[in-house]
């Protein structure tokens, strides 16, 4: 049976539909980060070197999942685009390719990472007391690897059909499984071995496991896979679609985080205080931000859609309303964070030093949270629309251009200060930059399509 895969982006009041589909989006995204607190948490209690041993593992975890969101991206951005087409042939092929492509790439970081683990951590900074413990860690880590990269293509598969929610509640029930197994593996209650690091490992490759296999189901049972014999030309054409998109977006989520390594050195030369209220107005940075990534996630498969089906006028009408939002959602979250700023730095710690960095930086930063929404949503806009190209040049130049550059020379001037005001200054620099571009973009992309 051939059964047609319907556009289901393409009509309806745009607001509604995107308010829905991102609050459905924010859901999985909670989850998630639940998943990876409760994994710290529980690892904590083991001791600071478990707990050090498990940080250090966290850049090269990164670089796998950049790598797999980036995958995920260029899947969902090409298999929206197509179902826009009305091409469900197309859907089926690209979708199963990219699941192809996902396995190789789990081989590669499975077999790489073992053979790794030693010369990579000490080179990272790992002695004699956390290299054991990061190789207990590690080496479930890589078995389960299929479980992070497969579900990542998998659930942005179904997302490009228009559905956040269904991803949404496998993540949630991963979040919950691992919640639960986490404490029984760890510390060895009832029947259970104490497995220690081994355990938080083993329950976080467990939970993804169920991501795994609730995603392939649902891409059998709604038929977004074939089995149909492929030809090595069609499977290389489906992959240089894919990666065209995913290769920049992995490059640019990996940047980041080592763009803000070189901005916490910086911030490091303030004290130990100044660093630990770095680190937590970054991580209320990171919620005051979700709803945003939320909305920027769901504008992938939107914009394919509609790109495919030819609405460019309502991809636009979406993205001018997400700016709206973007900017009146960082007043929301300014007056927020500057009326309760000391209060939520308090939560974390009572040391003065510590509260008065999270209060500068969220009072500093906050209001132009807006502008790093427009490029965060004009960056998703841009690969969904094969831009790729464009939406990493506008992520570095906010980075490597912009907030690097003048987090220096505030800092000579203004001191901690100058830091915060540099990122703030790159925020509001580039989200206009960002807008102006993918609008004309888009009016371009419209005009040929008129012509022809």
């Amino acid at each position: 049976m051939n059964k047609k895969i319907k556009a289901n982006m393409t009509e309806g009041n745009i607001t509604k539909l995107l308010t829905r589909l991102t609050l459905q989006m924010m859901v999985g995204m909670i989850s998630m980060i639940i998943f990876n607190m409760v994994d710290t948490f529980y690892i904590g209690q083991l001791g600071k070197n478990e707990l050090a041993a498990m940080s250090f593992t966290f850049p090269v975890v990164l670089v796998v999942q950049s790598i797999a969101l980036g995958l995920g991206m260029g899947t969902a951005s090409v298999v929206s685009r197509a179902i826009g087409q009305g091409d469900s042939s197309k859907v089926k092929r690209l979708s199963t390719d990219a699941l192809f492509l996902a396995g190789i790439i789990v081989a590669i970081a499975a077999i790489t990472g073992e053979l790794t683990i030693e010369p990579l951590f000490s080179l990272l900074g790992a002695d004699a007391v956390t290299l054991p413990l990061i190789k207990e860690y590690m080496r479930i880590w890589y078995i389960g690897v299929i479980f992070v990269v497969f579900p990542m293509v998998g659930n942005n598969i179904i997302r490009a059909t228009g559905d956040m929610k269904t991803p949404a509640l496998i993540m949630t029930f991963a979040a919950i499984a691992n919640m639960i197994l986490d404490p029984f593996l760890i510390f060895g209650i009832g029947p259970f071995p104490e497995m220690g690091l081994a355990g938080g490992a083993l329950a976080t490759v467990i939970g993804r496991a169920f991501t795994l296999i609730f995603a392939i189901i649902i891409l059998i049972k709604r038929e977004l896979v074939t089995l149909k014999k492929l030809t090595i030309k069609e499977l290389f054409t489906s992959w240089k679609q894919i990666l065209y998109i995913g290769v920049p977006a992995a490059l640019t989520r990996i940047v980041d985080p080592l763009t803000m390594g070189v901005i916490t050195r910086m911030v490091s030369i303030f004290g130990t205080a100044a660093i630990a209220g770095f680190g937590v107005a970054t991580r209320l940075e990171m919620i005051a931000l979700l709803l945003i990534r939320s909305l920027a996630a769901v504008m992938i498969p939107f914009t394919g859609q509609n790109l495919g089906k030819g609405n460019t006028n309502r991809i636009s009408e979406a993205l001018k309303k997400g700016f709206r939002f973007s900017l009146l959602w960082s007043v929301f979250t300014f007056l927020a964070f500057y009326f309760t700023g000391d209060f939520l730095a308090g939560l974390f710690n009572k040391d003065p030093v510590v509260i008065s960095t999270v209060v500068a930086y969220i009072r500093i930063i906050a209001l132009t949270y807006g502008f790093q929404g427009m490029l965060v949503l004009s960056a998703a806009v841009l690969n969904a629309m094969s831009k790729p190209i464009h939406a990493i040049i506008l992520s570095l130049f906010r980075l490597l251009g912009l907030y690097i550059p003048l987090a220096i020379l505030g800092s000579g001037i203004f001191g901690l200060k100058g830091i915060f005001a540099g990122g703030a200054i790159a925020n509001l620099v580039s989200g206009i930059l960002a807008g102006v571009v993918v609008i004309w973009i888009i009016k371009t992309i419209d005009l040929r399509q008129r012509l022809s």
